[in-house]
């Protein structure tokens, strides 16, 4: 497990699960299993938003994106390799 999955899961393990990780799977669906609600992807935002260094636009608050932990490294990876600066046309 790299350095984000560990800190994600603490964070999730610790501010949603109340220090009990049995039954969560780097797949586990956060919202499917009532892990988080909308007001915690809020808190989980702005967590990634500090601890990974970057901005998630409302647009990219999706299941896709926030779902798992999986999804959620998978999503700042994509994040950090979008290089390519946007310009207007």
């Amino acid at each position: 497990m790299n350095n984000s999955h560990q800190k994600i899961r603490n964070y999730i393990v610790d501010n949603f699960l109340f220090g009990d990780d049995q039954g969560l799977d780097n797949d586990t669906s956060f919202l499917e299993n009532g892990i988080i609600d909308s007001t915690g992807i809020l808190e989980l935002v702005a967590f990634l938003e500090q601890e990974m260094k970057i901005e998630i636009a409302d647009e990219e608050l999706l299941p896709e994106n926030l779902d798992s932990i999986n999804r959620i490294v998978g999503f700042i990876s994509q994040k950090a390799n979008s290089t390519a600066p946007l310009t207007d046309s």
